[in-house]
């Protein structure tokens, strides 16, 4: 049996090798177009073997996510419009907002009420913290953005990854540094819950004269992919790890459920029917030339469609998506307790679910601007090293001139250093409606995993031996 378990464990080792070794040959033989299924074949086998490796599992995503960037690269089309011309067409496109707000979703799900009330416990750090993150890391995208001369689009893709807020990432990066990880998850949601204000406003005064920034339809857009999922994720929050009796019960789960799914039905024929409504006619007496122009204004005004369905018809896919996602949840923790299953459940489906997603999310945008990232894809690769790099060193040592103790200096870097790549992503798609801007989201994401695991490494070796009383409070703060 252990020869056995031995052979399946390294399997994949063997497969990597004799795939890398084809691909080698191919590339020297002028092969390149040829050898796609080969380098995929090569990145799908060493992400599998990583998973099951003590210490490359750390890096056992960012692989995936290389193997999801090569298969779009040599496949395209495969990423884009599904049964085109049938009644089942889907352009993939379609489905980054629906992604994001699950993974966003499951990242409320492994939070509570106390990691937002925590500030209070720690103002000054996360006050340090939140100056930190939406003042140098859209500044230096800013910046780095010109210092490459990137083309208005592109700029404002880079500009828009450092004006979102930390990514949930940085929590498991911080743990494995030895940091102090009460802090970064408190940054990380008091971050977020900004972000609706923050990011608009930083993009408004940052990438304004290159691209149309509208605020309200990026704050709208926000509630809807962020702060929405992360309420419901919250709910789901207490569900899954609530000490109280009644969601250990079969009987109120399935309420719950059932009353999740109703939520889901009412909601979309609700909005739907207010959304189709008569409009009223406007009025002939309107003085159209007294409304200031567009571009005289201080910010666009939203899209007059927009106005017309009204915000909370605009929050749709989020409130439905997250029924349907409580729901799924109460129903899926009745099944485990009917079974007996693990209780750990949704610790082991969360961080696989999040992984496709964001694969699958950075595939779709590789696709879609491929002939670009041809161009661009290593000027990229370059802005996204010194635009990471200068979040890690400015987040550590602003956060020590200020006075911070070293591990808090250590989580600051980490969380200014690390953002929410996919949110970034899915704005660059719905508010700015471009496949350029979308690309520096989806090259700056994997880099920040790279380096964050490298940190990671580098911190967990030299552990800090003088905490503080301060220090020791946040960690020990369940």
């Amino acid at each position: 049996m252990r020869n056995i378990a031995r052979v399946v464990l390294q399997g994949p080792l063997y497969v990597f090798l004799v795939a890398a070794l084809i691909t080698l040959v191919m590339l020297g033989a002028g092969y390149r177009h040829e050898t796609g299924p080969f380098v995929i074949l090569t990145f799908a086998s060493l992400a599998l073997y990583s998973m099951g490796h003590a210490f490359l599992r750390r890096i056992a995503f960012t692989i995936w996510v290389f193997a999801s960037v090569a298969a779009s690269m040599f496949y395209p089309e495969a990423f884009g419009i599904w049964f085109q011309g049938t009644p089942l067409e889907i352009d993939l496109e379609n489905l980054i907002v629906p992604l994001i707000q699950i993974i966003t979703f499951g990242m409320g799900s492994t939070l509570s009420v106390k990691d937002f009330t925590r500030v209070f416990l720690m103002p000054w750090p996360v006050f340090i913290g939140m100056a930190l993150q939406f003042g140098v890391m859209p500044f230096a995208g800013c910046c780095i953005a010109k210092l490459f001369g990137f083309e208005p689009e592109v700029a404002a893709g880079v500009i828009l990854i450092g004006s979102v807020p930390g990514g949930v990432a940085s929590n498991l990066i911080t743990y494995l540094a030895r940091a102090n990880v009460a802090l970064s998850v408190t940054m990380t949601a008091c971050s977020t819950l900004m972000s609706p204000v923050m990011t608009p406003f930083m993009m408004k005064l940052l990438a304004g004269r290159l691209v149309p920034i509208k605020f309200y339809a990026m704050m709208i857009s926000i509630l809807n992919m962020i702060i929405v999922p992360i309420v419901a994720g919250l709910v789901a929050n207490k569900i899954l790890y609530g000490r109280t009796q009644w969601g250990k019960r079969a009987a109120p789960l399935a309420l719950i459920g059932a009353v999740g799914i109703l939520g889901a039905v009412l909601t979309a024929a609700l909005l739907e029917s207010a959304s189709t409504a008569p409009k009223t006619p406007p009025q002939k007496d309107v003085h159209v030339e007294s409304v200031p122009a567009a571009e005289d204004s201080l910010e666009p005004s939203a899209p007059p469609e927009e106005k017309s369905r009204g915000p909370v018809a605009q929050l749709k896919s989020g409130i439905i998506i997250g029924f349907l996602l409580v729901a799924l949840v109460a129903l899926a923790k009745l099944a485990v307790i009917l079974c007996k299953g693990p209780e750990n459940w949704m610790d082991r489906v969360l961080p696989i679910v999040s992984m496709a997603g964001i694969c699958l999310i950075i595939a779709i945008i590789t696709a879609a601007a491929r002939d670009d990232l041809l161009k661009v894809g290593l000027t990229l690769i370059a802005a996204a090293i010194l635009h990471n790099s200068t979040g890690y060193v400015l987040g550590y040592w602003g956060a020590r001139l200020l006075g911070l103790d070293q591990t808090a200096c250590r989580t600051v870097a980490i969380e200014v250093g690390l953002q929410n790549g996919g949110m970034a992503s899915g704005l660059a798609i719905t508010v700015l409606k471009s496949t350029k801007a979308a690309m520096a989201p989806a090259i700056f994401g994997p880099w920040m995993n790279i380096s964050g695991s490298i940190l990671a490494t580098w911190w967990h070796s030299r552990p800090v031996r003088d905490g503080s009383a301060v220090e020791k409070m946040h960690d020990s703060t369940p």
